[in-house]
């Protein structure tokens, strides 16, 4: 099986890159194993309030718990949708929105479609185009 590549959205491996060395040790090794088309060598749990194929590896240590939600496999790629560290059992909603907006955007690239980003810099430069032309 072809190695998977991993797609970071957003900010999130930066937020990984501040973990603690053990930590990032621990989902960088899982990673690998998924690339390879391996089960997650972290406690995996589906994310269905976001989408059937959304899940979130975890981890923790003495003082955190440690959380990435991420899109399975799509066309050899696995998509990181958010990387973030929590102190309680329950999900922060601002956690599990971002991962859905996140969610969505990869949707729309897949689709083709553009992004909200994308299509506002279309609409921008066919109203200067526009403008120009008058």
């Amino acid at each position: 099986m072809k190695l998977a590549e991993i797609s970071w959205e957003g900010n999130s491996l930066k937020v990984l890159r501040s973990w603690p060395r053990p930590i990032r040790e621990d989902f960088g090794a899982c990673l690998w194993e998924m690339q390879a088309g391996n089960p997650a060598t972290l406690t995996v749990r589906p994310m269905i309030s976001i989408a059937a194929s959304v899940f979130e590896l975890k981890d923790q240590d003495g003082s955190k718990w440690y959380r990435m939600i991420y899109l399975a496999r799509v066309k050899d790629v696995i998509y990181v949708l958010h990387c973030f560290t929590k102190d309680s059992a329950k999900t922060e909603k601002r956690d599990l929105a971002t991962a859905k907006a996140r969610w969505k955007q990869i949707q729309q690239r897949l689709r083709g479609e553009p992004t909200d980003v994308e299509g506002a810099k279309e609409q921008l430069t066919t109203h200067d185009k526009g403008k120009r032309a008058g």
